[in-house]
């Protein structure tokens, strides 16, 4: 799968502790793998990001990313449940 990531995304990334970095990597790679693998609990998304799904990466840090086409997806923010959905 080809991932794109949103220049937000990139400064965002940078913000996480080290620790929710190489978390953020793992759920990638995985993500890469299979995208609806259940340790990423991938769910679809309501509200101003309809359209869009969610992984987790940690306990309370989401990746919001929308579909491009069956190979493609493009990964537009990163951050905690609370900021991500107010």
């Amino acid at each position: 799968m080809k991932l794109y990531f949103h220049s937000q995304v990139r400064k965002q990334y940078q913000k996480l502790p080290i620790k929710v970095r190489e978390k953020f990597d793992e759920k990638i790679a995985n993500f890469m793998r299979d995208e609806y693998d259940p340790v990423l609990n991938n769910h679809l998304l309501k509200g101003k990001y309809q359209g869009y799904r969610s992984i987790n990466i940690t306990g309370d840090i989401r990746a919001v990313y929308k579909k491009i086409s069956r190979d493609k997806a493009a990964f537009v923010t990163v951050g905690k449940h609370s900021r991500l959905y107010r």
